[in-house]
């Protein structure tokens, strides 16, 4: 095993002076540094990682905060980014900033927890770490949250104001578009929707691609078949009986998640209603359950592992310098339509 006595010896030079180099913690010479630093790499010295890392001011290590670990669509992301990130021979930092136990869904109260963040990204900085990748726990702007720092960010299931940063996402506009299309298709022209919170810009986007599918398709837009939830269970549940209960009732529902969606099931089932067959409902997201529904449910999954392998892509390629100029900032991936059984095609 090479020691640092070796390399002294090699050097012409102290232990000590060694130990300086290594460690960034002297005012060496260049020439004597540059001396130090290739002789540790000629032999070999299991700390020439940290040698390399002073000399290009890189560690080939990246940082991961996520917002959430629990949340559905982290682990996969994570697993994307893990997988591009051996393939490039670098490591990853992660650092779990716990949100959804400490404020929930109300993201309006950040700013209590702000120091904390700014606590997680410091001390990733702190670990000479060369980008950060920052993984949201629901779409929506987090502009604030991370502060201008002089190492590459990018963002992924979030977004920012600031034109100059790098986000990339899935597109839920097309999406909905892509599942209220299917729902068409299949025969079904009263089609109602569960959606998400009204504040939220998935919501949002939804709405919009629903909306232009009704458009497109020459179908009337009907204010009552339109029901707010909050991404939960019990209100996909609650709002399905309202719908199933009206005097022109919808012959299909487009819950804006799965969650949503399995409420909607259960409720038609205590009805009496049988899906598909008097009722067809679609969801989104894809969770893990979805295929374990009676009937199992039809849905749209995200390219949340797609999201981490591009993500990772963009990070380092900034980090080394290989960035096109002409590679857009704001990505939208392809999200992809899951057929099961809940929907029946009546055409």
């Amino acid at each position: 095993m090479v020691t640092l006595k070796d390399i002294a010896d090699r050097a012409n030079v102290s232990s000590a002076t060694v130990s300086y180099v290594l460690n960034n913690s002297a005012q060496i010479s260049k020439e004597t540094r540059e001396k130090v630093l290739k002789i540790v790499e000629e032999l070999d010295y299991k700390g020439n990682k940290i040698a390399k890392s002073l000399r290009t001011n890189k560690t080939n290590t990246i940082g991961v905060i996520v917002e959430d670990m629990t949340v559905f669509n982290s682990p996969k992301i994570i697993d994307g980014i893990n997988e591009y990130v051996e393939q490039k021979e670098f490591h990853i930092i992660l650092s779990n900033l716990r949100l959804n136990k400490k404020i929930n869904n109300k993201f309006k109260e950040i700013g209590t927890i702000s120091l904390e963040i700014e606590k997680n990204i410091n001390d990733l900085l702190g670990r000479q770490i060369d980008g950060i990748i920052y993984i949201g726990e629901h779409p929506r702007d987090v502009t604030d949250i991370v502060g201008s720092i002089d190492k590459p960010v990018v963002y992924t299931y979030c977004y920012t104001s600031r034109e100059d940063d790098y986000k990339v996402n899935y597109d839920d506009k097309e999406a909905a578009y892509q599942a209220t299309n299917y729902l068409i298709e299949a025969g079904h022209e009263e089609i109602a929707v569960i959606s998400g919170l009204i504040d939220s810009y998935t919501t949002h986007q939804r709405l919009q691609g629903y909306q232009q599918a009704l458009a497109d398709n020459n179908l009337v837009f009907n204010p009552a078949y339109i029901k707010t939830g909050d991404w939960t269970y019990e209100t996909g549940y609650k709002q399905c009986k309202e719908l199933l209960t009206q005097k022109n009732k919808p012959t299909a529902i487009f819950a804006f998640n799965d969650l949503m969606a399995a409420g909607v099931i259960e409720a038609a089932a205590e009805m009496g209603i049988d899906v598909p067959e008097e009722i067809s409902v679609i969801g989104f997201d894809n969770r893990e359950f979805s295929s374990f529904c009676k009937p199992k449910l039809t849905t749209i999954a995200l390219p949340l592992w797609e999201m981490g392998i591009k993500s990772a892509h963009i990070l380092i390629n900034i980090i080394n310098e290989e960035q096109s100029r002409e590679e857009a900032r704001d990505v939208k991936l392809e999200c992809n339509l899951i057929e099961r059984e809940s929907i029946l095609k009546i055409n």
